[in-house]
């Protein structure tokens, strides 16, 4: 079945930055990027769904088109992923006031005004991709993601494949993963969190205290600090996430602040503190400084 109905865009909305962070897989197993369309497979309760966007001046016309009955309730995960995907959950308008006057932050965002956290589709592809991609690689990283996809996704009507969910991850044997050059940490982490998911153990709901979700992550073997953040940034759109342990963070503040060396995680969490409730946006417009859209 499909649906469809149009998003107002707030002004000077950035489409190439949305375009560009969905575009990253030149393969384009699970996202199709033209030069005003996407269209994104996921696996929302189970069922396939490609998620179209064609943007015009002012808005976006959004699809949903779901392999079985749209139902209200599915509907309403596919509008909650559009919102994600389309980076309309943290209004920057707010980071640009408190930065205006700022010497470090304000030229940046004077230089690029409006830049916005593009998301992954569910919290389940934000914090899982996260351990995909820990250090290591983006190249790699998304070569990685792309065997995750063909081994634990499903193929939609239309050809697209759509990012697996909890289940469909938590079944994969862990071999199939060691042989597709996961490391056998990495796997193990992807495989346990996949499977406490599923299990209920835990909970991925953008409604969650904060500090219900960071317990209950960092209490996972093999999640840390910045997997967590990232997945608090790229998954909930939580605007006041701390990156200090991010290499990409300290080495654009190196940049800006100059000296013999990169501050070490303490210093830039010192640094970082200075721009709360708004350290999300701090880190997006320290990502762009470098020319990164933050992996």
């Amino acid at each position: 079945m499909e649906t469809g109905y149009e998003i107002v865009l707030p002004p000077g909305y950035r489409r190439q930055d949305v375009l560009a962070f969905h575009g990253r897989d030149t393969e384009a197993l699970a996202e199709q990027v033209g030069p005003e369309r996407l269209r994104k497979g996921v696996l929302l309760d189970g069922v396939a769904v490609v998620l179209a966007v064609a943007f015009d001046d002012r808005t976006v016309r959004c699809t949903v088109d779901a392999d079985g009955a749209l139902t209200p309730a599915l509907l309403g995960r596919a509008h909650e992923a559009l919102l994600n995907i389309l980076g309309l959950r943290i209004d920057p308008a707010a980071f640009g006031s408190l930065v205006r006057d700022d010497p470090l932050l304000g030229p940046l965002v004077a230089r690029q005004p409006g830049l916005r956290i593009v998301q992954s589709a569910t919290v389940f592809e934000a914090l899982s991709w996260a351990i995909i991609g820990q250090q290591i690689n983006l190249p790699f990283a998304i070569a990685l993601r792309r065997s995750v996809i063909g081994l634990a996704g499903r193929r939609h009507a239309s050809g697209l494949w759509c990012y697996p969910e909890a289940p469909d991850l938590a079944r994969l044997p862990l071999d199939e993963l060691l042989s597709r050059k996961f490391s056998r940490a990495k796997a193990e982490t992807l495989l346990r969190l996949a499977q406490l998911v599923e299990a209920g153990t835990v909970v991925l709901e953008r409604e969650r205290p904060v500090a219900e979700f960071v317990q209950e992550l960092l209490a996972i073997k093999g999640i840390g600090p910045w997997t967590v953040n990232y997945a608090l940034l790229r998954g909930i759109g939580y605007p006041d996430c701390s990156l200090h342990g991010d290499v990409a963070i300290r080495t654009a503040l190196h940049r800006l602040l100059g000296g013999a060396e990169r501050p070490d995680i303490a210093a830039t969490e010192l640094l970082l503190a200075r721009y709360a409730p708004h350290r999300t946006m701090a880190a997006a417009y320290l990502w762009a400084s470098l020319g990164k859209t933050s992996d």
